[in-house]
């Protein structure tokens, strides 16, 4: 990883997206632009997503420029528990006490016991889990509320947070929709769109995307018309109706190259480099290294390879990729 113009960077401002609706950059490396938070205000205010380890020290700074006291913060809901977006949970779940961790059923005793995600994560990143990462503290099994599809966390009188069961990317996977700005928190599901990239990519890593659930997720994403959709990486993105459209066609086109390759004996990655790479040729070298290290063909790859080897009951490691980033 180079240290671009924008590393060392210890805080960024937050940004208001929509009253009541605060966007926190979390700078995971040091990178702006790369991985959000948001904080959802009102008496009970709910952080979504609190981002890596290695990032908790900006987003605490952060929420206390918002006068975010530590008795203040009511929930913290994670969309999944990959480290680049839960990473920071026990951290965080410390320094605000009173706070209740929302997770999907599936990812819910990996936080409470994180020994499995942190051993699988170390096997696929090496010296890069700590560098870039950081690990992962349990946080206290009596603090998690599993969400459920349809349910809501309250935050006020008059605003809810709806739960979306969103399979796909990772069967532990769950959006957040505000009953009041309309925007949907949709994590990883609807792909990785960097603002200085501009190309929407889907996430695909193993050991557990599934193409038919991930279409299914942005199909259940699409019959609530949000207003907004707010990816994890990165931003609020207007347009919802087209962008899912995006999503959609663009996975259907990434799995299809997969499948290709994979059934003429040709490297996944390759083939994906080779048809998808023109799509950021245009984008300056540190912005494109910014992108193929939270979400690059190989990573992508190794998680189509492993959708087709179970369709096709070949099978892989179950293990490999348990924290895959983005």
């Amino acid at each position: 990883m180079s240290d671009g113009p924008e590393t060392g960077h210890v805080d960024a401002e937050p940004v208001v997206l929509a009253p009541g609706v605060v966007q926190i950059d979390t700078l995971l490396g040091g990178w702006k632009r790369m991985t959000a938070g948001y904080l959802v205000e009102g008496p009970a205010p709910v952080l979504v997503e609190t981002g890596s380890q290695s990032s908790v020290g900006v987003l605490l700074a952060a929420l206390d420029r918002l006068g975010v006291g530590p008795s203040d913060l009511a929930g913290i809901a994670v969309t999944h528990i990959h480290l680049d977006h839960a990473g920071g949970v026990g951290d965080v779940a410390r320094a605000f006490p009173n706070a209740t961790v929302y997770v999907h059923e599936k990812g819910a005793r990996h936080l409470a016991d994180p020994s499995r995600l942190v051993s699988s994560a170390a096997r696929v990143y090496g010296t890069l889990l700590d560098s870039l990462y950081g690990r992962l503290d349990p946080t206290p099994a009596e603090r998690l509320h599993v969400l459920r599809d349809k349910e809501e966390v309250r935050i006020g009188p008059d605003r809810v947070l709806t739960a979306i069961d969103s399979p796909g990317h990772a069967k532990h996977h769950i959006a957040l929709c505000d009953s009041v700005s309309g925007i949907l928190f949709a994590g990883d599901a609807v792909g990785v769109r960097l603002p200085d990239a501009g190309v929407l990519r889907p996430a695909t890593p193993p050991p557990d995307f599934d193409l038919d659930q991930a279409l299914h997720s942005l199909h259940k994403f699409a019959a609530r018309r949000p207003q907004g959709i707010a990816l994890a990486h990165y931003g609020l993105l207007d347009e919802p109706d087209e962008l899912l459209e995006e999503a959609e066609s663009t996975l259907r086109s990434w799995a299809e190259t997969a499948e290709q390759a994979w059934r003429a004996g040709r490297d996944i990655a390759d083939a994906l480099a080779e048809r998808y790479a023109v799509d950021t040729s245009h984008v300056p070298a540190e912005h494109r290294e910014k992108l193929e290290v939270l979400n690059g063909f190989h990573s992508n790859a190794a998680g189509l390879r492993r959708w087709l080897e179970t369709r096709d009951g070949s099978g892989s490691d179950p293990n490999a990729g348990a924290s895959g980033a983005a």
